[in-house]
């Protein structure tokens, strides 16, 4: 005998688990809410009130709350899960659809250019800059650097070929597809300038001659402050606002002991790198984002944000990072031997400046013992 419809649908539901939604905000402790989330519970009520104006309110009570919206938003981009197991979690027991529509909210609204320079931005003055120097100087006793830069992959599902890029140029020298992302950080590893709009391919020198950063750093050495650097790997122009290492110094020199504290000091980018994909594993490489890369981008600046807020509020992140388990590139080092024959290259005067500037600190720091 078939049965009815009604029989059917009350058989179905009595094998479902329907949640109503937890208040994560009052029911976890705080080292449960920031494993889960990321952030201190005030900190998520602060980004809730800012992120409030950029966002749908509800019309109606069965609407998706606010708090909800970013809640959801934070817990995927901590656990890097899919949309479906995000909605399956007890703090918000919401369909796939629903889950989607918080994140690509939440996502619009930290990419909103009042809310992204807020947390995210190179430091605009002489005297921002100089207190950046200092922290550099205290940490690492050579004076000049303003930031260290490098750039990370963040893995994507090959795109659809009518995209901005054909889908072969997201494919990165490791053979997947990739966003290249250019981070510049400071010495207290808070990322100052963020760069997630070019495919795998994509080399990273030639992401920072197009960046704004670059020119700002070009033209403070053309007004006279000479002696502002960034520091970065020798994939990068030596100049003399950039400073790269040395390619394979003779031991127990000056010029070995300048390589090795610069490859102390690089290092900061690469944990600075891997903070950031383990405290967001969504971007993670086995994770990887499914989403066209416009909006993949925009996840990764969103988690820049977050990053940074993190940093800026002394977030502790022991229960979430393991040293052991840290992520860091194949290049992570910095000297990558120079492929190109010096003696065809044309001399050029920056290159020599460049070349200036590293002796002047191997002389100053490195020859004085």
């Amino acid at each position: 005998m078939i049965r009815n419809l009604e029989e059917l649908e009350l058989e179905g539901n009595e094998n479902r688990r329907f949640y109503t939604a937890e208040n994560a905000l009052n029911d976890l402790n705080d080292r449960q809410f920031i494993k889960e989330f990321r952030l201190p519970k005030q900190n998520v009520q602060d980004l809730i009130h800012e992120l409030s104006p950029f966002m749908i309110h509800p019309t109606r009570r069965s609407a998706i709350s606010i708090e909800r919206k970013v809640l959801t938003t934070l817990h995927f981009y901590a656990s890097g899960s899919y949309q479906q197991d995000i909605g399956e979690n007890r703090a918000s027991s919401m369909s796939q659809s629903a889950v989607s529509q918080c994140i690509t909210e939440g996502t619009e609204a930290l990419n909103q250019p009042l809310v992204f320079s807020k947390h995210v931005y190179f430091r605009r003055t002489i005297e921002e800059l100089n207190i950046v120097r200092q922290k550099f100087y205290e940490k690492y006793r050579i004076p000049g650097i303003v930031g260290i830069v490098d750039g990370t992959h963040i893995a994507i599902v090959p795109p659809k070929s009518e995209g901005m890029y054909p889908e072969h140029i997201y494919v990165n020298r490791k053979n997947y597809h990739s966003i290249n992302t250019h981070l510049i950080c400071d010495s207290n590893m808070k990322i100052i300038n963020v760069n997630a709009r070019y495919p795998g391919s994509t080399h990273d020198a030639y992401i920072w001659n197009r960046s704004n950063i670059s020119n700002t750093m070009q033209q403070l050495h053309i007004n006279g402050y000479h002696s502002y650097f960034i520091i970065a790997d020798s994939g990068y122009a030596l100049r003399p606002w950039m400073i790269t290492p040395l390619h394979d110094p003779q031991p127990n020199t000056p010029e070995a002991d300048f390589n090795k504290w610069f490859l102390k000091t690089r290092s900061l980018i690469e944990r600075c790198n891997g903070v950031l994909k383990m405290r967001f594993r969504c971007l993670l490489k086995h994770r990887v984002l499914h989403y066209e890369p416009l909006k993949a981008s925009k996840i990764i600046n969103t988690c820049v944000v977050l990053h940074n807020i993190c940093i800026d509020n002394n977030v502790s992140d022991d229960d979430i990072i393991c040293e052991d388990d840290m992520i860091f590139d194949e290049d992570d080092l910095g000297v990558i031997p120079n492929v190109n024959n010096e003696q065809m290259r044309a001399i050029n005067s920056l290159l020599v400046a460049g070349r200036d500037m590293q002796r002047t600190i191997i002389q100053q720091y490195f020859t004085c013992y």
